[in-house]
């Protein structure tokens, strides 16, 4: 019993692991698109984020 207790944690932790990474990345995907999109200003086209190539 407590050994499928442990196996059901450990796959809840990889599964909450695996949703924050996923929506860490579209949150980053949103900002740089905010930042460096259509209606970025000529100075925010030259920072650093919109430089960086993922």
């Amino acid at each position: 019993m407590k050994g499928s207790q442990i196996a059901i944690s450990a796959a809840v932790a990889a599964l909450c692991a695996g949703i924050l990474v996923l929506f860490t990345d579209i949150e980053v995907s949103m900002v740089r698109w905010f930042s460096c999109g259509p209606f970025s200003t000529q100075g925010e086209e030259r920072s650093e984020l919109c430089k960086r190539k993922l």
